[in-house]
């Protein structure tokens, strides 16, 4: 794994001012000066995150920029309208919804027609059990009607239509 701070130490830049019973005790004017300003350089100006277009192409290479064009041009598109926090917020949420549905409809498609039955070896194979019958009930005890010892593994040959 490389290291985030590329082998260098990381420091603290705020020094042992980032405690406030330090700040207490005995700052002198000198660093109550640096502390003054170090606060003020944690604002940022009001131009600031700035948008570099050349920045973010050189960022996300070309087939991520291919996918995500799409929703991009929505949130173009939205962000004169509805500002830049909802515009972005439906192209996340747009796109979350579209691969949740995909993902049900992909494995709706995949049960549905690969299934594990006598015409193929491999597919899931779903069993379902035998509802549940209690004394009383018209279907007690419920056994199940197998005439022959070929009824138990027949996995739907018997009920196809060939």
């Amino acid at each position: 794994m490389a290291s985030k701070t590329g082998g260098v130490t990381p420091m603290s830049i705020a020094g042992r001012m980032v405690r406030e019973r330090e700040r207490l005790l005995n700052m002198t004017p000198e660093e109550r000066m640096w502390r003054a300003q170090w606060l003020k350089d944690q604002h940022l100006s009001h131009d600031e995150p700035r948008f570099v277009p050349e920045y973010w192409r050189e960022r996300i290479n070309p087939i991520r920029r291919v996918y995500r064009a799409p929703l991009d041009f929505v949130h173009k598109a939205l962000t004169p309208v509805l500002g830049h926090d909802w515009a972005f917020a439906i192209r996340f949420w747009t796109g979350k919804i579209a691969m949740g549905a995909f993902g049900i409809y992909a494995g709706y498609y995949y049960f549905k027609y690969n299934q594990n039955d006598w015409t193929r070896k491999g597919g899931w194979r779903v069993i379902s059990s035998r509802p549940s019958v209690f004394p009383g009930d018209k279907d007690y005890p419920n056994f199940p009607e197998r005439s022959s010892p070929s009824d138990y593994a027949a996995r739907g040959f018997k009920q196809s239509p060939i």
